[in-house]
């Protein structure tokens, strides 16, 4: 499925370029089920386990920290490969940004992805809100549930596991979870679930708080007003800081909430956005970018 923006791009771009972040998120996505699911019909299986926990090649295992973390609070203690595949999985979200998680790889991206491109289509106006903090306390109540009920609550009902777990051996009831979180989407609130209520966004926003790869506006000189990226960005509210100058924030995006979908870079025609790499200081500027501002040689924004 396509995304499309307020306007039409720029007709002289071509489709592949106006959503080449797109195509690469879905090649992404559609490729880690397919490492699941494929191989056992041929008699071999390149990965065997889940999103939640995996050995690939029979040599790498990859581990959810939020998954391993709650077997600790009820007190199961997990193998060494549980803590080596979260610990791999720890490293490369805490570079990378951990919520690249949520729009690289996650399969529920592409049913919240789809609710919203049919709200755009349709034009249906779903004016519920909720506070994006409401993630954060459900987090707390994911990790608490293992201590007092000595079981892992959540992964009865964790939409992300159910759906991959689904694909591979069947659906069965997850299929009710997912049309919810499909039709909260769509009608109720706007990217309601993984902007609002998902904890496994919230853990893994907080697992990438310090990555050094971020979006940023370098270019925002150029912005129109049209406000495609504002339209197509899952997580909206984090682009007027950089986009606008807000308070004099640097041209960064840094807050942990940006899933670095690429979105906003792709639908851009005045290409305002692009990647930035470095940390971030309490201005918005990159550290070294904010040190360049300070000398007389320091490149201006705006420039290519």
């Amino acid at each position: 499925m396509s995304e499309q923006g307020t306007k039409a791009s720029s007709p002289s771009r071509p489709w592949l370029h106006r959503h080449r972040w797109l195509v690469l998120r879905r090649f992404n996505q559609l490729g880690i089920l397919a490492m699941f699911m494929l191989p056992p019909l041929f008699g071999g299986m390149f990965a065997a386990g889940n999103l939640s926990s995996s050995m690939t090649l029979d040599i790498l295992p990859l581990t959810d920290p939020l998954l391993l973390v709650q077997s600790m609070l009820t007190g199961a203690w997990p193998a060494l490969t549980g803590f080596v595949g979260a610990a791999l999985v720890l490293v490369f979200y805490a570079v990378l940004g951990g919520r690249v998680f949520c729009s690289w790889v996650c399969p529920v991206n592409l049913v919240t992805d789809f609710a919203a491109w049919l709200r755009r289509r349709l034009g249906i106006r779903a004016g519920g809100r909720i506070s994006r903090n409401l993630r954060w306390w459900l987090l707390g109540l994911v990790l608490l549930l293992p201590l007092v009920t000595g079981a892992m609550v959540w992964e009865y009902v964790n939409p992300v596991s159910m759906l991959h777990r689904g694909l591979i051996f069947g659906l069965g009831y997850a299929w009710l979870i997912l049309a919810a979180v499909f039709l909260y989407d769509l009608l109720v609130v706007p990217r309601g679930w993984c902007g609002h209520l998902c904890p496994m966004g919230a853990c893994y926003a907080a697992i990438g708080a310090a990555a050094p790869v971020h979006i940023a506006a370098p270019r925002r000189a150029r912005c129109d007003d049209c406000m495609d990226c504002f339209t197509v960005c899952p997580e909206p509210q984090v682009i007027k800081p950089a986009l606008k100058a807000a308070a004099g924030h640097g041209p960064v995006i840094d807050s942990i909430d940006c899933t670095k979908c690429g979105r906003c870079v792709e639908v851009c025609d005045r290409e305002v956005f692009g990647l930035a790499l470095g940390w971030v200081g309490p201005d918005g500027h990159l550290r070294r970018e904010a040190e360049a501002r300070q000398t007389p040689a320091g490149l201006q924004e705006g420039s290519a």
